[in-house]
């Protein structure tokens, strides 16, 4: 409530500094330009400091993707239990929210539960009729889901046809997408198979990104690409401003992408600053 009064009140003084600022610009008056400088100044502080209160226990660790825009909430956990086939409790996620602009990395030593995490998201955002887990996600979410596998590349196919036979692009479009993913005519020709860690991240992004997603869950999607391949990857998510969460242990890939990280410990779900203390204390 306190959120919507102050984002209310921010929205007074903006109409206000606007009227003013044609009446000064109209009159010559310097008085009424600086006064509604003053005036966006105040809405700007109010727009910043007016956080929703949920997003007040993170110790700023949610960062707003522009200024004065609420982060609209993807999707809510509700001390949803993670559990193994058989039932046996991994852990509790408390109270969580996905917010937009979110690149959540999910950290945990193996075997604590991440995959089951994900594979639980996976089937709310897939299934949002049928709620259950403890875990709600808003209908318009469109998922990006990559594995170890990227997108499921097939070695053998080859660039163009993976693009021509599973999206409507046409022949034209399609190759113009791939020359602005890095691959030259005469590359989008040849097996992928040959291609270089780089640009199979880059065309499994493609590939992903053309599903139109605005979440991304990834599962290790670093396992199998070199440092360049880890490096387009990272500079594609961050491009495009994706939201998402990503389970990965290659540092460098978290350090890059991540600016929220969760922390699987003693059977909680806990956000941390950095993932610095985990990986400390892994070694």
């Amino acid at each position: 409530r306190r959120y919507e009064r102050d984002m209310k009140v921010a929205e007074q003084l903006r109409k206000q500094a606007a009227k003013l600022n044609n009446i000064g610009i109209n009159s010559g008056s310097d008085l009424l330009v600086v006064k509604t400088k003053q005036l966006r100044q105040r809405a700007e502080k109010l727009e910043d400091a007016a956080k929703p209160a949920h997003l007040e226990h993170s110790a700023g660790a949610i960062r707003l993707s522009n200024r004065g825009t609420h982060a609209k909430v993807l999707v809510t956990l509700e001390d949803a239990a993670v559990t193994t086939p058989d039932g046996t409790l991994l852990f509790r996620t408390g109270r969580q929210f996905i917010c937009q602009g979110d690149r959540i990395v999910l950290l945990g030593l193996n075997g604590a539960g991440k995959s089951r995490l994900i594979s639980m998201l996976k089937r709310a955002i897939e299934t949002p009729e049928t709620v259950r887990d403890g875990i709600k996600a808003t209908p318009s979410l469109v998922l990006g889901y990559g594995d170890q596998a990227l997108a499921d590349l097939t070695d053998t196919d080859t660039p163009i046809g993976t693009i021509i036979r599973r999206f409507d692009v046409g022949d034209q479009r399609a190759r113009a997408l791939l020359v602005g993913a890095g691959m030259t005519i005469d590359m989008q020709a040849k097996p992928i198979g040959q291609l270089s860690g780089g640009q199979k991240a880059r065309l499994g992004m493609l590939v992903l990104r053309l599903t139109e997603p605005n979440f991304y869950l990834l599962d290790e999607p670093t396992n199998h690409l070199d440092i360049e391949g880890q490096e387009a990857l990272a500079s594609e998510l961050m491009a495009h401003e994706a939201s998402c969460l990503l389970v990965s242990h290659d540092r460098s890939f978290v350090r890059a992408v991540g600016n929220r990280f969760w922390f699987i410990e003693k059977k909680r779900l806990v956000e941390v600053e950095n993932p610095e203390g985990f990986f400390a204390s892994v070694g």
